[in-house]
């Protein structure tokens, strides 16, 4: 994604009236995981590796993200939604067996392991995927539009955004807890709020009509 707010850093509000205790516990814990051991084979976690930075690139000159240890974490915890599609199974085993099949289509279209296919391989392959147009015996046990659609994305997506590097990058000021946010109109923007590239204001909000 193009980075229009180079200046931003929404962490560099942490000690002001937008970041209350409990925000700060949180994305201190955010920013501070680690990838659990054991909780994927070898091969299985560098597809994910593989995976997670084909679907959710960060940003060019932002603190790395944590999507991935965010990922693995949900994976060892077996985090639910509350609700599934019926022909999938549970968060854990959803995920092994979409990360064992995509190692399997990989091998049988290109001869090497997802990890190791090009940029160009890996994201043709997960465009297939997408679309359920794939031919290892693998996917019999996890669709692979259902995967996509109701576990891959969610949770990659989920995970990312949730990361304040992505937050910097569009211009987000996160929660702003206590401060809230005042001007919420079309076109207008609190003085504590980053400034677009381009955008001819120094740090006042506008105010039209």
């Amino acid at each position: 994604m193009a980075d229009r707010f180079t200046g931003y850093n929404v962490l560099a509000g942490r000690e002001t009236l937008s970041w209350n205790v409990k925000t700060r516990e949180v994305i201190d814990e955010r920013l501070s995981l680690q990838v659990p051991d054991g909780v994927l084979t070898a091969t299985q976690f560098a597809t994910l590796q593989k995976l997670v930075h084909r679907v959710c690139p960060d940003p060019e000159g932002r603190l790395a993200t944590t999507t991935l240890a965010m990922i693995v974490h949900r994976i060892a915890d077996n985090d639910r939604d509350g609700y599934r599609h019926h022909a999938l199974p549970g968060t854990a085993e959803c995920w092994r067996r979409g990360l064992d099949a995509l190692e399997a289509e990989a091998r049988l279209r290109h001869g090497v392991a997802f990890a190791a296919l090009t940029r160009e391989n890996a994201e043709i392959l997960l465009r297939l995927v997408s679309q359920g147009d794939v031919s290892a015996g693998e996917w019999v046990q996890v669709p692979p539009r259902l995967f996509w659609r109701w576990r891959l994305i969610p949770d990659c997506v989920s995970a990312h955004w949730a990361q304040p590097s992505l937050w910097s990058a569009m211009g987000f000021g996160g929660p702003a807890a206590p401060r809230g946010y005042v001007r919420t109109g079309i076109d207008r923007r609190d003085p504590w709020e980053a400034i677009e590239a381009g955008e001819p204001l120094t740090g006042l909000p506008r105010h039209r009509g």
